[in-house]
């Protein structure tokens, strides 16, 4: 059975597409001063900044995102990076395969 908390996370089209950016972070952000955009996540300002919303609204999307297991949380200096969970995401693939 789905989870509640993937389904509320996924039905939102700007965490669709921050999956989605977060996919092949080099293609769709700049060079970050800490942080290797692949080992470490992208920084929540670059998500904010391409979203075009605030710091805040940005944070919250993430959060819901990582409150649904499909992206994970770093903490470098005062900074948070976001990557996509692969495992989690394949996982839910195949539940969703499952159900339908």
């Amino acid at each position: 059975m789905l989870d509640s908390a993937v389904l509320a996370a996924l039905a939102s089209q700007k965490r669709l597409q921050v999956l989605q950016w977060l996919k092949d972070p080099v293609a769709h952000f700049p060079p970050q001063r800490d942080g290797d955009l692949i080992e470490d996540g992208v920084c929540v300002v670059f998500i904010a900044r391409k979203l075009g919303v605030a710091q805040p609204t940005a944070t919250a999307h993430l959060q819901a995102l990582a409150r649904a297991g499909l992206v994970t949380a770093k903490r470098i200096g005062q900074w948070t990076f976001y990557k996509r969970d692969e495992a989690a995401l394949a996982d839910l693939k195949h539940k969703i395969e499952e159900e339908l």
